[in-house]
C-alpha cells in the first residue's frame, strides 16, 4: 500500500513545530483553509483574533517580548491587507513577525478572482523580504529560507503567501539541508581596526555619552553596555525603543533623550564631546535639526545594518556588526579618562531639572500622576506596552524599565491601536509576567475588540486608559503651534469604557480622583481572574514636557509651557 503524501500546508505546519513555534495568530478564511486544517491536528496553538491587524501586533508583542519570531496566519484578499499596518509597526521597529497569507489558487492569479490581491506587490515596501509560492514542491525551500532571513541579521518581518492549491497540493519534496541567498550576508564583528579607533576616542573623550537604541535591546547588549559605562565612568541615555537595554534606575543613567526626553538627557547630548550610538539610528525624535546636532563631538555607530551608516547623522568611526558581540570585544581594550567633572555636570543637570508635574488636587487627575503611582505600586517588575501619544510619552518618562524586553511600543511608525493587542502577545509569551497595556483613549478604540480574545483565554493582562477625551498629541500641536486652533481632535461620543469592558466580560474599574488611585490600581495588580480595564480619567489640556519641537535643534528644549506663540514645526507629530 502507497503511503500517503502530506498536503503543503501539513509541511509547512510540521516545519513550524520544529522551529519551535508556540503560538499562531490569526483569523480564517477560505484560502487559508488547508493551513487551519493542518493546525488541527498540532500541538501549535491558534489564537483566534477578531481582526488581522490585532493579529500583527499580538505576533510583534510575543515577539518583542521573547526575542523569537511571532508568527501570523489570515487569507487572501482584505486579510492580507489588514496586516499591513502590523507590517510597517514591525519593519519600522526591527521586529520578526511572519505573515502568512492565503492565497487565490495560482490559476486564478492576476484573473481579479474573489478575494484576490497582488499582496507581494502590495506590501513589498514594508517588509524585510517576501515570497509567493506557486508550487507544492518549492514550499518546503522558501519556508525555510524565509524563517533564516526572518532570524537573523537585523530582524524584521517576513511575508509568504500561499496559493491556495499549494497548500491543498501533496508536497513530498525534500527540505534542503543548506540555504544559499545571494547577496544576503550577516556581519559578526566590526574589524579590530575599527575596534582600536573606538576605544582610543572613548579613552580620550573627558564628556563621553552612550546613547542606547533598539539594537541593544534586540542583541541583549545591556549588561555589556552597563560594563562599558562603569568602566568609562560615561552617562548612558536611550531612545524610546532602547528602553530596558539598560536599567533606567542606574546611577549613571539620565534617562531618555529625544523630542520628549529628560531635559538632563538632552543637556547631556548637547554638551557631550563623544557620544556613541549603540544600536540606534540616529532618527528624527533623536535628532531634531540634524545639522545643529552634536556637531563639535565625535560620533561612533554600532549597527548591525550597514544602511543605516550616514544615513542621517555622519559618523567619525562605524562599527558594523551585533551591538552585544561589538560592546563584549570593546570592553577589553577600552582605557577610562577622566569624567567627574563631566559625571559632576550631569547630576546638577538633573537636580535641576527633574521630571515634574503640577501638584495633584481632588479636581485635577493628572496622567503623569498615575504613571508615577503605577511605576511605585509595580515595582519595575511589570512588562508595559504603550500606544501612541501623549500618555505613551509620560508612560516613558514615569514608568523606569529595568529589565530588557519589559517596555513595548511603537517607535518608528507610531501605531495608534498597537499597545494592547501588542500587550495579549506579550502575556501569551510570559504568562507569569505582569503586563500592563498604557493606551489613549483614542488608539485604545482602533482594536479594542481584541478584549474578546483575552476574556476567552482569561489572560490576566491589564489595561489603563488615559482617557482625556481628546487626541492628547495633536491637541498639545494645535495649542503650541496652530493658535489653539482645534480640529479633529475632541473625542466626543467616547463609550463607557468600563461597562464596555464589562460587556466583554473583563473587570473593569475607574480612576476619577487623585486620591483612588493607589487602591484601584492595587485592585488592578490582585486580580488574576482574568483581564482587567482600568479608565482613568484625566484632565482633558494636559501638556507633555520637556519638548523639542519638530525640526528645531535639541539646544532648543522647551521645558515648560512657552508663554509667547511658537513658529509651525516643519516635521510631523
Amino acid at each position: 500500500m502507497k503511503a500517503s503524501v502530506d498536503t503543503g500546508a501539513q509541511r509547512l505546519i510540521r516545519f513550524l513545530e520544529h522551529a519551535g513555534v508556540e503560538y499562531i495568530f490569526g483569523l480564517s478564511g477560505g484560502a487559508a483553509m488547508p493551513i487551519f486544517d493542518a493546525l488541527v491536528d498540532s500541538r501549535i496553538k491558534l489564537i483566534l483574533t477578531r481582526h488581522e491587524q490585532g493579529a500583527t501586533h499580538m505576533a510583534d508583542g510575543y515577539a518583542r517580548a521573547t526575542g523569537k519570531p511571532g508568527v501570523v496566519l489570515v487569507t487572501s484578499g482584505p486579510g492580507a491587507t489588514n496586516t499591513v499596518t502590523g507590517l510597517l509597526t514591525a519593519l519600522m521597529d526591527s521586529v520578526p513577525v511572519l505573515v502568512l497569507t492565503g492565497q487565490t489558487p495560482t490559476f486564478n492569479l492576476g484573473k481579479d478572482a474573489f478575494q484576490e490581491a497582488d499582496v507581494t506587490g502590495i506590501t513589498y515596501p514594508v517588509v524585510k523580504h517576501s515570497y509567493l509560492i506557486t508550487s507544492a514542491q518549492e514550499l518546503p525551500r522558501v519556508v525555510k529560507e524565509a524563517w533564516h532571513v526572518l532570524t537573523t541579521g537585523r530582524p524584521g518581518p517576513v511575508l509568504v503567501d500561499l496559493p491556495k492549491d499549494v497548500t491543498q497540493g501533496p508536497c513530498d519534496a525534500p527540505e534542503p539541508e543548506t540555504i544559499d541567498i545571494p547577496g544576503y550576508r550577516i556581519p559578526s564583528l566590526p574589524d579590530t581596526e575599527a575596534l582600536d579607533r573606538a576605544a582610543t576616542a572613548l579613552g580620550q573623550a573627558k564628556r563621553p555619552l552612550l546613547y542606547v537604541g533598539h539594537g541593544a535591546v534586540i542583541s541583549g547588549a545591556g549588561e555589556a553596555i552597563a560594563a562599558l559605562s562603569d568602566k568609562l565612568q560615561a552617562p548612558v541615555v536611550n531612545t524610546l525603543l532602547g528602553k530596558g537595554a539598560v536599567d533606567e534606575t542606574g546611577p549613571l543613567h539620565l534617562g531618555m533623550l529625544g523630542m520628549h526626553g529628560t531635559a538632563y538627557a538632552n543637556k547631556a547630548v548637547v554638551a557631550c564631546d563623544l557620544i556613541m550610538s549603540i544600536g540606534g539610528r540616529w532618527d528624527d525624535r533623536i535628532t531634531g535639526k540634524v545639522d545643529a546636532f552634536c556637531t563639535d563631538a565625535v560620533r561612533l555607530h554600532v549597527d548591525i545594518d550597514a544602511a543605516e551608516f550616514d544615513k542621517t547623522v555622519t559618523s567619525h568611526i562605524q562599527l558594523l556588526g551585533d551591538a552585544r558581540r561589538t560592546v563584549e570585544a570593546l570592553l577589553p581594550r577600552v582605557r577610562p579618562g577622566d569624567t567627574g567633572a563631566w559625571l559632576a555636570q550631569c547630576q546638577a543637570w538633573r537636580e535641576q531639572f527633574p521630571l515634574t508635574f503640577e501638584s495633584p488636587d481632588d479636581d485635577h487627575l493628572r496622567a503623569q500622576h498615575v504613571l508615577s503611582r503605577l511605576n511605585a505600586l509595580t515595582e519595575g517588575k511589570a512588562l508595559m506596552t504603550t500606544d501612541v501619544g501623549q500618555h505613551q510619552m509620560w508612560a516613558a518618562q514615569f514608568c523606569l524599565t529595568r529589565a530588557n524586553r519589559m517596555w513595548l511600543s511603537s517607535g518608528g511608525a507610531g501605531t495608534m491601536g498597537y499597545g494592547f493587542p501588542a500587550a495579549i502577545g506579550a502575556q501569551f509569551a510570559r504568562p507569569d509576567t505582569p503586563v500592563w497595556a498604557i493606551v489613549g483613549d483614542g488608539g485604545y478604540q482602533m482594536t479594542l475588540c481584541e478584549l474578546a480574545t483575552a476574556c476567552v483565554h482569561k489572560l490576566p493582562v491589564k489595561v489603563l486608559i488615559i482617557n482625556n477625551n481628546y487626541l492628547g498629541m495633536v491637541r498639545q500641536w494645535q495649542e503650541l503651534f496652530f493658535e489653539n486652533r482645534l480640529s479633529g481632535v475632541d473625542l466626543e461620543g467616547n463609550p463607557d469604557f468600563v461597562k464596555l469592558a464589562e460587556a466583554y466580560g473583563a473587570k473593569a474599574l475607574r480612576i476619577s480622583h487623585p486620591s483612588e488611585i493607589d487602591d484601584v490600581l492595587s485592585e488592578a495588580i490582585a486580580y488574576a481572574d482574568g483581564p482587567c480595564v482600568v479608565e482613568a480619567s484625566v484632565v482633558k489640556e494636559d501638556n507633555v514636557f520637556p519638548m523639542i519641537p519638530a525640526g528645531a535643534a535639541v539646544s532648543e528644549m522647551l521645558i515648560e509651557r512657552p508663554t509667547e506663540k511658537l513658529e509651525k514645526p516643519s516635521g510631523s507629530t
